[in-house]
């Protein structure tokens, strides 16, 4: 028997991975998929034609950056939803109002016209009752020395030349979003609890919480 049967895992299931960069959303993504034999879906970087501009003119590009996230977010969350589900996604499309626009918005690197026709816009698209929302969101968390560390051995030279108080800031912004997000269940799960690189075996616990979460959501449902 698999994992996703013997913990009663819908095969329709979409669960959301999210977390603040340098917890290991990806790593955790892909363990689950294959755990549970359901499909990824991952952000698509390279064919993002704002990103270039936006690092070099932050005040010029935030507005148009966070549309374009959105519109591609929302298509793959529909595109997930008529497959018929079984997805493990890496990053949410609600992080990117709740954290990024805001933080430019407040950094006044966004106008507050923009930022209110972009909160306007994400409301009318994904705040409805007829937007396919996750059925579970497992927030990653972790305190700031130990993502620190990790951003240190992953070594991505961007992140190594971002400053440390850019990570602190992050940091906080995202135990605040989670702390005040509702859209779907949110399942925690400290990042010292488990190694899925160093031993396999231990995503099984984890695809055990997930079966319980999905559970309980269901019978609350009912």
């Amino acid at each position: 028997m698999n994992l996703r049967d013997k913990y009663g895992i819908p095969h329709h299931a979409v669960i959301t991975i999210a977390g603040t960069v340098g917890v290991g959303k990806s790593t955790m993504t892909n363990a689950l998929a294959q755990a549970l034999d359901f499909k990824t879906s991952f952000e698509k970087v390279d064919t993002n034609p704002y990103l270039d501009k936006f690092y070099a003119d932050f005040e010029r590009w935030s507005f148009h950056l966070q549309i374009y996230f959105l519109a591609e977010r929302f298509k793959e969350q529909k595109r997930i939803f008529e497959y018929g589900g079984g997805f493990i996604q890496d990053r949410s499309i609600y992080e990117d109002t709740g954290i990024f626009a805001k933080m430019h918005y407040e950094k006044g690197t966004m106008t507050p016209v923009d930022f209110e026709t972009y909160t306007n816009l994400f409301e009318a698209m994904v705040m409805t009752p007829y937007f396919p929302h996750p059925d579970l969101l497992i927030y990653l968390e972790g305190s700031l020395d130990d993502i620190l560390a990790r951003i240190t051995e992953r070594g991505r030279p961007m992140e190594q030349q971002t400053p440390v108080s850019y990570w602190e800031e992050m940091h906080a912004r995202y135990e605040n979003w989670v702390n005040n997000f509702n859209s779907c269940p949110v399942m925690r799960i400290n990042i010292n609890d488990y190694d899925i690189v160093a031993n396999e075996n231990s995503i099984e616990p984890i695809v055990e919480r997930v079966g319980y979460f999905l559970e309980q959501s269901r019978l609350l449902k009912k």
